[in-house]
This record gives C-alpha cells, structure tokens and sequence, in this order.
C-alpha cells in the first residue's frame, strides 16, 4: 500500500494555471470519484483551494502510480508537468502535516488552511472515498495542527495591515466587533482589505465615503453598507467607531479640530483611527485626544513585521512536532500492517526504501 500526495500550488505555478485545475466545493466529490474509478485507487482526498490543487490518495501497487491524475482536471489541455510536485509515504505525510498546518502557506501560519484541509477531508468521508489509511493520516494532521497552535506562535497575530488594523481593533473593543461600525474613507485596494477583515471579524455598519460616488456605492453595496458623499465625512465620524483612511489626496483630510468636535458628539467614546495612506491623511496631532488611537501604515507595518518574526522563530519547534507525529504513525501503521499478516511488501519497508519522487516541485 502506497500513500501518495500529487499537486501544484503558489509556488510553483502561477494563477493563471492554478484556476485551470480549480475544483467547486459542490463537485469535490464527484471529482474524486472519477479520478478513483479511472486511476484504480483505493482511497482518496481532493483538496482545491485558491492557492493549490492536491490529490491525497492510496494505491495497493506503487508502481501504478501516474504522477498525471490532475490531467483530467485540466479545463484547457496544456503542458503543466513542469509544475506538479508529487511525494509518496512518509514525504507526502509530512507535506499533509505542513500544509494543514500552513507551513506551507503564501502566510506563513495562517488557520485558514487547516479548516479547508477538514472540508475537503469530510467531504470525501461522507462519500466513503476514504479508509483506514486516510482516515488515520488527516486525523493525525488535524492533532498536529492542534499540538503546533498549542505549543508555538506561529498562527498567532497579522501578517498583513488590513490584519494588523483589525488586531489593534480587537484590543480597544474586544474580540467581538459585530457592534462596532467601520468608515472607509478612500476606498482603495489596501482601504478595501482592511474593511474586508474587519467584517470577517463581524464589524457590520459599514460606510464607504470616496471622491468617485459610484465607486463608493459600489463597494457600499458589496459590504451591505451605505455610500458617503465625500464632503459628507466629516459629519459621519460622530457615529462610527473605526475610520480607516486610504486616498491618494496629498494633504489632510480630518484635522484635529474635526476630529474633537466628533468626540464632543460621540461622548467620548473611543475611536480607531487607522491612516494607510502615504502622505497621511489625519493629522498626526489627533493622537493628542482623550480616547482617539491613531496608527499610521508605519505603526501596521511594525506590528505585521514583529507578528512575522514571531512566527518564524517557532518554526524549529513546528519541524520538531511534525517529525515526531510522522515517525509515530509510521511506527503505528506499521504495526497494524504487520499484525493482520498482509501478505504485499510491507507499508513501512515501502516507506522507509522509497522515498519521494518529486515532479518540478
């Protein structure tokens, strides 16, 4: 019995190729049906996100393995083979094991991963895609993701500004923002990622002022919120909680002045004052304000830096967790192998002989 893994991610192929082999969360299943009928496969995983497609999967015989099942995935015929990565046995555990625990992410740590890894995982369960050997592989993956979030710091804080703007957010109002409202003023690319990780983290009211209205209404009506003319911002402030400033205007938009007759409305209550753009848009002097916390793109940018390194220095740890979890269940299912008296060649003398064969990874 082999255990293989065969794909291509972020790292080895562009978008434009990546979106070629993408796979709807609705057709999962299918798919992999298809590709276990067609390759003879015993068991088998699909897992398709936006920064990789991977086929997890078992095969009675190694030497039936093609290193080409994400051909028929293809929607255009083209040579992709220079991109595919494929590893059997222990090296493709331990690429599952890193993946799941984005270690082998675009960010480095990030938990989105792991929750797709599940999806995909359960998806393929209920069809009864699965069996013991995948079945106890993804389970020892979601314990490592587990003892590595315990144990190490590398999924903790942002690694992006939109991400560092919502933790110093979390901070002053708690981690539930869902009564918090949120202004964007200049509703440009980095304005628009950090509106869209404060409403992943539940902020709801959302306003969008902008010098171009219809762009502001547009990217109102995308959040569920309501546009802003942009002379009509000043007046806004008094009922928002956040203003996250990103425009292209070269002078300062909201001065002190502004900003304490909008405290003066609001009773003081705190405000977040966020200011991404380069050259800054609020006046510095507002940090001066009982209860204002103004952070410029220099504050975010140390906080990403910091939450980056802090993240990179648990990785020996992350390492050393992952080879212990691998050499634990090679050890278990080697037992299991050779207490049912299999008569093929034995899972772990397979393992241990044959190691990975990569494709262009």
């Amino acid at each position: 019995m082999t255990f293989f893994v065969e794909g291509l991610n972020h790292k080895t192929s562009p978008v434009a190729l990546r979106e070629q082999f993408a796979v709807s969360p609705s057709n999962l299943a299918s798919r992999a049906a298809e590709l276990r009928l067609r390759e003879d496969l015993d068991e088998i995983v699909l897992l398709s996100t936006c920064n990789r497609v991977e086929v997890y999967a078992t095969v009675r015989h190694a030497t039936r393995i093609s290193h080409s099942l994400l051909g028929s995935l293809c929607v255009e015929p083209r040579d992709f083979h220079s991109c595919v990565y494929a590893y059997e046995n222990v090296p493709a555990m331990r690429h599952l094991f890193r993946v799941t625990a984005g270690m082998d992410s675009m960010v480095l740590g990030e938990t989105e991963i792991s929750g797709q890894v599940k999806q995909a995982y359960e998806t393929a369960r209920a069809a009864k895609l699965t069996g013991g050997t995948l079945n106890r592989v993804f389970q020892s993956a979601f314990q490592v993701v587990k003892e590595i979030r315990t144990r190490t710091g590398i999924g903790r804080g942002a690694t992006s500004v939109g991400g560092a703007g919502v933790e110093l957010a979390e901070k002053i109002f708690g981690h539930d923002l869902s009564r918090q409202s949120v202004m964007i003023i200049g509703a440009g690319q980095m304005g628009e990622a950090c509106l869209r990780h404060l409403t992943k983290k539940g902020a709801q009211s959302i306003l969008v002022s902008n010098r171009s209205f219809d762009r502001a209404v547009e990217l109102a009506t995308e959040f569920g919120g309501s546009a802003v003319r942009f002379e009509d911002c000043r007046a806004a402030m008094a009922g928002v909680d956040i203003i996250v400033a990103s425009t292209c205007c070269p002078k300062t938009l909201l001065h002190r002045a502004d900003i304490e007759e909008a405290m003066a409305s609001r009773r003081n209550r705190p405000l977040i004052l966020i200011d991404i753009s380069v050259p800054r848009n609020i006046d510095p002097k507002a940090q001066g304000i009982e209860n204002v916390y103004l952070y410029n793109i220099d504050d975010l940018n140390a906080i990403v830096g910091e939450n980056v390194r802090n993240r990179e220095r648990g990785l020996a740890l992350c390492n050393r967790i992952i080879e212990a979890r691998t050499a634990a269940l090679v050890e278990r299912v080697c037992f299991e192998q050779e207490r049912r008296h299999q008569k093929e060649v034995p899972f772990h003398a397979d393992w241990i002989s044959h190691p990975a064969a990569v494709v262009g990874g």
